[in-house]
């Protein structure tokens, strides 16, 4: 393995990774480093999880020197708000022991808190598109000085439709600059780009023997499962022998909150990630996740982007992804920094052909899906589940108590203490012989008066014929016709 010192880097930021424990360079950075330290563009071809974000941020963090003026002097582009998140918190690691600071922005918060940074005098920023226009429209970000330019995830930007955006952003930026993009594939427009905004740039490849390394310490388990089936069987796994952090993929974000919500009814600790939750409540979720606060995080592709966790074990495909892009993409959530981790993936009746096209396109040699239930014993032995697990965690009991504890259903209300004092107010209430109850704290009203010295207590004639009328409704017990 290669040192971070033996590439050139300054002691500063090696000392700043040492204390997040990273003293040995991935791949991807022992090829770029060297050569974009003195200013050469590059062009990384390496999938996330594999170290890129360091391959890209140590040049431009060392080339700022350590005391740049104020002002923005780098930028780095995203695609997704979450994506942005992991990069600012990885660039402002390595700027700790230096004075340049970091600022994130992008849609989904408030305007003030980006604004005030950027007046205070950032020199780096980590945007997505869309809200770096906006404020460079508002003439509230100046590119003009930006002398270094990453554009990271290249092949997503494509993907949702950001190329037209960062035609505008290269527009922006300074015209002699140093540039860095970072894609894990290279489509066609990608390739017209680095052409146009490029100076000479050298194309470094890292996906073969990392891909290779990924792959063998990933297990990848493929069941034909029952959608009615699935929660269930998710909930077998998560009790799986050694399972740590899991994340779980689903299609849609309704199928998302779907799942979250049912398997913390469950007894689980699941958080979500998905695009109809703000993105305070994504953050919240996302930093209770990497700090193992919960283990079980549930997200759509999008939000995929962001999860950079080295700890996480298994990953569960609820939906099978589209291609054999996205599944490497969702499954490279484990089996990081050289970590084992497992993948299962559920295919439905009507998904059997989109996992032919990704068993073709990935070698695996399993062209048919096993037919899998929460009772399958193959389940519980590829996945090392203890016999005679359920998909729903005991209760434990309460301290102090005996036998086991009650549940109360949520279509029940438990009774409380003021349970009577509400029926006496809806006036529904009576004792066991059938006289109404009455309340010693219930105001007196007009017209029932008062009570005499000797006890008695005299009624509106009305109010009584009243009460009468409805004790006597009904037929009487000897079968004579009740009086009116």
């Amino acid at each position: 393995m290669t040192t971070f010192a033996e590439l050139g880097v300054d002691q500063d930021i090696i000392d700043a990774l040492t204390a997040r424990g990273i003293v040995d360079a991935f791949p991807i950075q022992e090829q770029t480093i060297p050569l974009s330290l003195p200013g050469q563009d590059i062009i990384g071809q390496a999938k996330t999880g594999t170290g890129k974000t360091f391959g890209f941020g140590i040049p431009v963090v060392q080339r700022l020197g350590l005391d740049p003026a104020p002002g923005v002097k780098s930028l780095i582009v995203v695609p997704t708000r979450e994506l942005a998140v992991q990069v600012y918190e990885d660039m402002d690691m390595l700027t700790s022991n230096r004075s340049t600071s970091v600022v994130a922005i992008y849609g989904g918060k408030a305007y003030e808190g980006q604004i005030d940074q950027l007046k205070a005098g950032a020199q780096i920023v980590v945007g997505t598109p869309g809200r770096l226009i906006d404020l460079n429209n508002q003439r509230l970000l100046d590119l003009s000085n930006a002398t270094e330019v990453v554009l990271d995830e290249a092949d997503k930007m494509l993907d949702l439709g950001f190329l037209a955006d960062i035609e505008k952003i290269f527009q922006k930026v300074a015209p002699v600059r140093h540039t860095q993009l970072f894609s894990a594939t290279m489509p066609g427009p990608i390739v017209a780009l680095a052409r146009r905004f490029m100076n000479n740039p050298i194309h470094i490849r890292a996906t073969d023997p990392d891909e290779g390394l990924t792959q063998a310490n990933i297990r990848h388990l493929v069941y034909r499962a029952h959608s009615l089936d699935k929660d269930e069987v998710i909930a077998r796994i998560l009790q799986a022998e050694g399972r740590g952090k899991t994340v779980v993929f689903t299609r849609t974000k309704r199928a998302a909150q779907k799942l979250v919500d049912e398997l913390n009814d469950r007894g689980f600790n699941a958080g979500a990630v998905h695009g109809d939750m703000s993105q305070e409540a994504r953050e919240r979720s996302m930093a209770a996740f990497k700090a193992g606060k919960r283990d079980v995080l549930i997200a759509t592709d999008v939000a995929a982007r962001g999860i950079d966790v080295d700890d996480v074990t298994h990953v569960i495909n609820h939906t099978i992804p589209d291609d054999e892009k996205a599944y490497l993409h969702r499954v490279g959530r484990t089996g990081r920094a050289g970590k084992t981790g497992i993948a299962v993936t559920f295919v439905d009746w009507d998904d059997l052909h989109k996992w032919a096209l990704i068993n073709r396109a990935l070698d695996f040699g399993q062209p048919e899906p096993t037919e899998t239930y929460s009772s399958s014993p193959h389940l519980f032995e590829d996945l090392d589940i203890p016999a005679g697990t359920k998909g729903r965690l005991r209760k434990l009991p309460v301290a102090g108590a005996t036998g086991s504890v009650p549940t109360v259903s949520a279509s029940r209300p438990s009774e409380s203490s003021d349970a009577p004092r509400r029926r006496r107010r809806r006036g529904a209430a009576s004792d066991t012989d059938g006289a109404p109850v009455t309340t010693q704290d219930a105001p007196p009203l007009e017209g029932r008066g008062t009570h005499d010295g000797g006890g008695s207590e005299h009624h509106d004639g009305k109010a009584t014929a009243s009460r009468r009328r409805r004790r006597r409704r009904g037929p009487r017990p000897d079968g004579a016709p009740a009086a009116s």
